[in-house]
Formats: structure tokens, sequence, C-alpha cells
């Protein structure tokens, strides 16, 4: 299974003076942005961490998800959440000749944890043999900061000043996440109990 991003996230989404003033970095200096780019990469790195603890896209990206055969013939847990939308579903057999299924044979079952595609009339559409399937999707809590959830925008922000605080140890002891963030993000995990299909 391969998920790939076709779109990204832009500086402009980022709350670059708001993480700012989280740190209370001075300002009103001429080089009030000289830290821009390493700040960026903290707010990055911190979000990808995060999303990988709670498998939730924080903001709003499209996805194309690559699997070789579904879970269940009835239907199909997606990867991540929280998921807006299913744009398209097709097949593609060994030969890389691809089939678009039409959208009337699927729907998207919407959850906060494990969204899944259902197939209308109790079957997804089948997978060639030797061949894949792609589901490309909508993902993320919405296009704006102030969309994700406010507990999880404060773990964006302890978890990147935790990097920003400790960028100089290379001891590898700050490696594990605060237990303060961990605190913050248990909530928004899935605990996978019966498997794909939870």
């Amino acid at each position: 299974m391969v998920l790939v991003e076709l779109t990204s996230i832009d500086l402009s989404d980022l709350p670059m003076e708001a993480f700012k003033a989280h740190l209370r970095l001075g300002t009103g200096f001429d080089d009030d942005a000289i830290q821009d780019e390493v700040l960026e990469s903290y707010i990055r790195a911190a979000m990808a961490a995060i999303e990988a603890r709670i498998g939730k896209m924080l903001l709003h990206r499209q996805v194309v998800w690559e699997l070789t055969d579904w879970a269940d013939a009835a239907s199909q847990p997606l990867p991540v959440a929280p998921v807006s939308q299913v744009s398209a579903v097709a097949t593609i057999d060994r030969t890389g000749s691809e089939v678009a299924i039409a959208p009337s044979a699927y729907r998207l079952e919407r959850d906060t944890h494990r969204p899944k595609l259902v197939g209308q009339g109790g079957a997804l559409p089948s997978v060639p043999t030797g061949g894949t399937v792609q589901v490309t999707f909508d993902a993320g809590y919405g296009v704006a900061w102030l969309d994700i959830p406010p507990d999880l925008r404060e773990a964006v922000f302890l978890l990147a000043a935790h990097y920003y605080e400790n960028r100089r140890d290379c001891s590898g002891a700050t490696g594990l996440m605060p237990f303060g963030i961990m605190a913050l993000l248990d909530a928004h995990r899935n605990i996978r109990i019966l498997g794909s299909r939870a």
C-alpha cells in the first residue's frame, strides 16, 4: 500500500506568527524573519509526527492511496482521517490500463477515526488479478489553522517548541514525545482492537 500526497501545505497556511508568540521571540527588529525557515521546519516536523501518531491529517490535503486488494469485499477502511470526500476510484490492471469506477458504485462512510469506502449494492468493484486499485480522497480537518481542534493545535506548538529548544541535542535523549503532548493526543488516537474491520 502506498499513500501519496497530491497537494501540500503552503507556508501561508502555517501559523508562523502565533508560533513566534508561543516561543516569546522578540519582535520589532530588522531581522524578525531570520529564523522563519527553521521555525517552519519545526512546525512541519511536529505536524508530521503528530499526524503519524494519531492517524489523522491536520490541514487539508488531497491524497491518492494505491493498494493491491480490498481488506473486505464490502468495505475498505481508509488509512487516515478525517476524510471529507472521495473524488475518484480507479482499477489498474497488470498492463497499466486504468479503468475509472463510477461514483455510483461506492460511497464514503464518515467516521472520526476510521472512515470507510463502502460498495453500493454490497460489494466494492473487483481488483484485477495482479493489478491495483487507487483511491483519491481529500483528508484533513480543514484548510485553515483554526479548523484544527484546539488541543491538536496546542500539541503542534508544544512539540515544535520542544524541537526548537532541543535543536542542539544530538544524543537522542530527547527523542521521545513528551508526556504532556501524548496526553493531548490520546483522545484523537484510534485504538484498533478489531484489525481492519474496526
